[in-house]
């Protein structure tokens, strides 16, 4: 099952490198992206963050605000320093200059065995979980459509149950800066979560 962007030739694969693989992959750089790449790491989860997906035509109006006070703005601010900070303290995978080109997902013939497959402007990446943010959705909607997942009460189990996870993203507006914390701690817990299944080991997801 391919899932693409748009049409376009096929990607080269010349001079790339192998596929890297690593437990989960998270499309955006930004603050979502760097939320959910600490979140990941306090929780020992092989990472890798790249940039959102390429325009390659008009893109939907970005969500609204919702009026965000200054207070508010320089907290967020405040609080992309330390992730910054922290994501170079403890090295962490992130390069904003590899932008994702195309995901293919196939059914896993083992538990242990990556599901997703995203190429990239860099080359291949293999995970078993993807992240998407806010400036990624326009193609998660893409993947779930064409996975036959709809938009109805059970989206949150359906995603979850083919690895996919949404950090940074509101029904309507932008969420506050302590939900997409909330959503960063909810989808790290439950990636971990999936990695202890695969190694039979029990762990607690917080609520």
């Amino acid at each position: 099952m391919l899932v693409k962007a748009a049409p376009r030739p096929p990607l080269p694969t010349a001079g790339l490198p192998p596929a890297e693989t690593t437990t989960t992959i998270v499309i955006g750089s930004g603050f979502s992206g760097l939320a959910v790449a600490a979140e990941l790491n306090r929780q020992g989860i092989d990472t890798i963050v790249v940039d959102s997906f390429r325009s390659l035509g008009p893109s939907s109006p970005a969500p609204t605000t919702g009026g965000i006070s200054l207070d508010a703005l320089s907290e967020r601010t405040d609080i992309l320093r330390l992730l910054e900070h922290y994501a170079r303290r403890h090295e962490l995978d992130i390069r904003p200059a590899t932008s994702p080109l195309e995901l293919t997902h196939r059914t896993p013939d083992a538990p242990s065995e990556h599901q997703w497959t995203i190429h990239t402007t860099t080359g291949t990446l293999t995970a078993h979980s993807v992240v998407f943010t806010r400036g990624a959705l326009n193609q998660l909607r893409r993947v779930l459509h064409s996975v036959g997942v709809n938009t109805s009460h059970e989206l949150t189990t359906a995603m979850h149950s083919l690895g996919l996870y949404l950090v940074g993203v509101g029904d309507l507006v932008v969420p506050t800066t302590h939900e997409i914390l909330h959503q960063a701690k909810r989808a790290g817990a439950s990636i971990s979560a999936r990695v202890a299944a695969r190694n039979n080991i029990t762990v607690a997801i917080p609520a």
